[in-house]
């Protein structure tokens, strides 16, 4: 059995019926739409989409959201779990070729697909774990400095044409193996919003393969809504630092390891 789950926070419907038609041309037994907006539209709506299971639950983050679903795939016995923003849709057989590729291999536990902007442009959603420098001060330094770092966390120097073990993978489609969550743990829901991605990866890292599979893709919108809304920025910022603050700043020996593994994957010096 293959589950999924999305969280709909005002999100219009336009949007959301777009990725639920993904979600229902493909292996998906069960979707839980999680409503932390209270539309009351939504019940009603989703009643012409079997598949689809409305959660009405408050808003206590991204991660928190996501958990509720995530407990009811481990109670049904699910096999694998996808999480998945609503600003998504795909064409090709994702969700069959990540779940044949699970399937034969044992060791993985999580897995991403190639990602576009509508616009057919790569998103580098490849990344290394964090530093501080990366996420909280990269926007106070010179802008040719920002960049080349930039470049360097975001892989932008590889080909994104293989399949790599990557200990940070973007959180707009996560596709899990439901016993690793269940002997890694699920979102942490410290977090509101943003490094819970980063955290869940890292997290499965430590004991299995988390793996980009380039040979099927998706395309996301990428709002980027923290870098214009000055709220949400405050959110990114507060929940980096308590990221920060679970696995060290300038000391984090896994995050060096990890880092220095996936440079040398790449074939960096």
């Amino acid at each position: 059995m293959t589950t999924a789950s999305i969280i709909a926070y005002h999100t219009p419907w336009e949007e959301l019926e777009q990725v639920i038609g993904c979600a229902e041309r493909s292996p998906i037994d069960k979707l839980w739409i999680i409503d932390h907006g209270d539309d009351d539209r939504l019940p009603e709506l989703l009643k012409i989409h079997p598949i689809c299971e409305y959660v009405r639950h408050p808003n206590l983050g991204y991660g928190s959201g996501h958990n509720v679903a995530m407990r009811r795939a481990i109670e049904l016995g699910a096999t694998y779990h996808a999480v998945l923003n609503p600003d998504i849709w795909w064409t090709d057989p994702v969700i069959e070729e990540l779940v044949a590729y699970m399937d034969s291999h044992p060791d993985v536990a999580q897995m991403m697909p190639k990602i576009f902007y509508p616009d057919g442009s790569l998103q580098y959603q490849c990344k290394m774990l964090p530093r501080p420098i990366d996420l909280i001060l990269r926007g106070f330094l010179p802008k040719k400095i920002g960049a080349k770092m930039r470049r360097r966390f975001q892989l932008e120097d590889w080909s994104y044409d293989e399949i790599l073990n990557v200990p940070y993978l973007n959180g707009c489609f996560m596709f899990f193996r439901v016993e690793a969550l269940h002997k890694v743990g699920m979102f942490d829901e410290r977090f509101f919003m943003y490094p819970e991605d980063i955290d869940i990866t890292r997290r499965m890292h430590e004991h299995y393969l988390t793996l980009f599979y380039p040979n099927v893709s998706i395309t996301h919108v990428l709002a980027s809504e923290s870098k214009r809304n000055s709220r949400l920025r405050r959110i990114h910022i507060t929940n980096m630092i308590k990221y920060f603050n679970k696995w060290g700043w300038l000391f984090d020996a896994k995050r060096r390891l990890y880092n220095r593994q996936l440079s040398h994957a790449i074939g960096r010096s």
